[in-house]
């Protein structure tokens, strides 16, 4: 986990950055990344940041950004149920997309990993921190945090993860991320902003549940 934190602490020093130049103070920054957690949807609050907040838009923005979220604590549950409920919510308060690729990946090689799922978290939550306060610091060293192309280092994490696997990804596996991907930039061209992450969501999700799955073969 440590090279992707790397990559967080820049990401959170992009953040810490575009909060300062936005009006918020430091302590409302480092409010907002210590609380939230939540890289994308931070960056889409600060848009609608101003003298009056549009409450409504704010809300419904942040909710379709996360809406992914639905999707990976359903994945999880199959193998986190057998823990108390404390320690349960724990591991999806500290759930991002890299923790949770990971995790995932381990669970489908037959490994029941959490500590990577919790300790991961946890150490991306401390790199995001340590990199919001650097951005803090400098606020005004970087005037284009964009044109780095920091906002795109998750995905390409979470991309590597998909086919970074040691096997050969099957057709259940890759056809809904291809039809969730093509749905998701036809939204994001015709519908409006933050809209293509539900329906990618969601056409990702319809196409996995109609492929069929394979009966398993008991080895002999």
């Amino acid at each position: 986990m440590a090279p992707v934190s790397l990559f967080v602490v820049a990401f959170g020093l992009a953040f810490g950055v575009a909060a300062i130049q936005h009006g918020l103070s430091s302590l409302e920054t480092l409010l907002m990344s210590g609380l939230i957690f939540a890289g994308a949807s931070q960056f889409a609050a600060l848009e609608l940041w101003g003298p009056t907040l549009p409450l409504t838009a704010l809300v419904a923005t942040t909710f379709a950004i996360n809406a992914r979220h639905l999707l990976m604590g359903a994945s999880l549950y199959p193998w986190l149920r057998h823990l108390p409920p404390g320690q349960r919510y724990a591991c999806l308060g500290v759930m991002s997309d890299s923790n949770w690729a990971m995790a995932v990946g381990d669970h489908q090689r037959g490994e029941t990993n959490v500590g990577v799922l919790f300790g991961g978290g946890i150490a991306l939550w401390t790199a995001w921190m340590l990199g919001t306060c650097l951005g803090v610091v400098f606020g005004s060293g970087i005037s284009e945090p964009q044109r780095f192309g920091l906002d795109v280092i998750m995905g390409c994490f979470l991309l590597a993860m998909l086919v970074g696997s040691k096997h050969k990804p099957s057709l259940a596996l890759l056809l809904p991320w291809c039809v969730a991907g093509g749905a998701a930039l036809l939204a994001l061209y015709y519908l409006p902003p933050n809209a293509h992450v539900i329906v990618g969501a969601l056409a990702g999700g319809l196409t996995g549940m109609l492929i069929p799955q394979a009966n398993p073969q008991k080895e002999t």
